[in-house]
C-alpha cells in the first residue's frame, strides 16, 4: 500500500480546533446536564417491570412511585417499536421489606397493569456505590503512573505526557458524549472506559516506537528536524493505526448492536458502548494528538529551532551563515610554493601509496 503524504505536523491549528470543540462540547454536557449515574454509585432502590400495558408512559409510572413515598425517582422504559414492553424504575434507598417499599411496588404495579411475579427489586446501599468510584480512581491513577514511566523508559519523558494528554482527551470526549446523550453510567461502563484508554494507549506507541526508530536518520532529506520527523513516521503507520482500529471496531460493534439489540444481551450494553466511542475517539487521538503535540514541543527545543531555521533557509534559497564561502576573483592569487599551494595530504601518501606511484612513472 502507498504511503500517504498527510501533513499532519503542518495541519496542528485544523486538529487543534476541532478537538477543542470537542472538548467544549463534552463539559458542556457534563457541566449543564451531568453524568446519569447507575443506582451501583449512588445507591438506591431499583424496580424492574418486565412485562408492562403497551400504552404505559414513564410520566405515569414516575407519579405512581412519587405518590407512593419515594424521592429521586427516574422511570426509563424499555420499548418494542412504539410500545412499551417493560420499565425500570429507580428511587432513593429503601430497606427492602419496608412499608414504603410495598407502597412503592402497589403503586407501581397497579399503573404497569403488571403482576407480582413480573416486579423484581434491587436494592443498593451508598456506601457500595463510593467504594466502587474509589476503586474505579485508585485503578485509573495506577495505570496511568505504570504508562508515564515505562514510556519514558522505553521511548522518552515528552512522549509520555503527549500520551497522557492523548488518553485525557479521549476520556473527556467518551465521558462528556454520555452526558450529551444521556447514556447511564455503570460499573460496565467504567470497565470500558478503562479498557478504551490501553486501546487509545496502544496506537500511540506504535506512532512513537516508529518516531524513535526514524529517529536515526534526524537530519536526512525528508527527515532535516523533528517536525518532519514526525509527520514522516505518523505517515508511515496511519494505516497500520486506521486497519487496527477497524478490526477493533468491527467486534465490538457486533456486540453493540447484534448482542444488545437483536438477542437483548443488555448487560453488555455498557460495556460495548464506551468501548465503541473510545476506539473511535481514540483513531484520532494517536494520530492526531499525540503525534503533532508531541512534534510542537520537540520544536521548541533550540536545536530544532536552528534545524529548521536551516531547512528553511535552503527552501528559500538563501545562503547559510556556517556555509564555506566559493573563491571570488577578488581573493589573492596563492604564490607558488607556499603552505596555501601545496596538495592536501592524502590516505594515499599516509600509507605510503602516492610514493610508490611516484616511483613507478619515473
Amino acid at each position: 500500500m502507498k504511503t500517504p503524504t498527510v501533513d499532519f505536523v503542518g495541519n496542528i491549528p485544523r486538529w487543534a480546533v476541532i478537538s477543542a470543540v470537542l472538548i467544549l462540547l463534552s463539559l458542556g454536557g457534563l457541566l449543564l446536564r451531568g453524568l446519569d449515574l447507575s443506582i451501583e454509585f449512588v445507591g438506591g432502590t431499583s424496580f424492574t417491570i418486565s412485562d408492562v400495558e403497551p400504552d404505559t408512559t414513564s410520566g405515569e409510572l414516575r407519579d405512581a412511585a412519587e405518590q407512593g413515598g419515594a424521592e429521586d425517582v427516574i422511570a426509563q422504559l424499555q420499548t418494542d417499536g412504539d410500545q412499551a414492553v417493560g420499565a425500570v424504575v429507580r428511587t432513593d434507598a429503601m430497606q427492602p421489606g419496608s412499608e414504603e417499599e410495598r407502597a412503592v411496588r402497589d403503586a407501581l404495579l397497579q399503573v404497569a397493569g403488571a403482576d407480582e411475579g413480573d416486579l423484581s427489586t434491587d436494592f443498593v446501599g451508598p456506601a457500595w456505590g463510593e467504594q466502587i468510584t474509589r476503586q474505579a480512581l485508585e485503578a485509573l491513577l495506577v495505570f496511568l503512573v505504570v504508562v508515564t514511566v515505562y514510556i519514558s523508559l522505553r521511548l522518552e519523558f515528552k512522549m509520555a505526557i503527549a500520551a497522557l494528554i492523548a488518553l485525557a482527551h479521549d476520556l473527556l470526549i467518551t465521558v462528556g458524549l454520555y452526558a450529551l446523550v444521556g447514556f447511564t453510567v455503570s460499573p460496565a461502563t467504567v470497565i470500558g472506559v478503562l479498557t478504551i484508554l490501553g486501546y487509545s494507549l496502544y496506537d500511540t506507541v506504535v506512532v512513537f516506537d516508529r518516531v524513535k526508530e526514524n529517529s536515526i536518520s534526524l537530519g536526512e532529506p525528508g527527515r532535516r528536524h523533528y517536525a518532519e520527523l514526525v509527520n514522516s513516521s505518523l505517515n508511515e503507520v496511519v494505516w497500520r493505526s486506521i486497519n487496527t482500529s477497524i478490526t477493533s471496531l468491527l467486534p465490538v460493534g457486533a456486540l453493540l448492536l447484534v448482542g444488545a439489540q437483536v438477542l437483548g444481551a443488555t448487560t453488555l450494553q455498557d460495556l460495548a458502548l464506551a468501548l465503541f466511542i473510545g476506539i473511535g475517539v481514540g483513531i484520532f487521538s494517536s494520530l492526531f494528538v499525540a503525534g503533532p503535540f508531541f512534534s510542537w514541543w520537540r520544536m521548541r527545543d533550540p536545536d530544532q529551532q536552528r534545524l529548521k531555521a536551516k531547512a528553511d533557509a535552503r527552501d528559500a534559497g538563501e545562503p547559510l551563515e556556517d556555509d564555506e564561502e566559493a573563491p571570488t576573483a577578488e581573493q589573492p592569487a596563492v604564490a607558488a610554493g607556499s603552505p596555501e599551494a601545496r596538495a592536501p595530504v592524502t590516505t594515499e601518501y599516509v600509507r605510503g601509496e602516492g610514493k610508490r606511484k611516484k616511483r613507478r612513472k619515473r
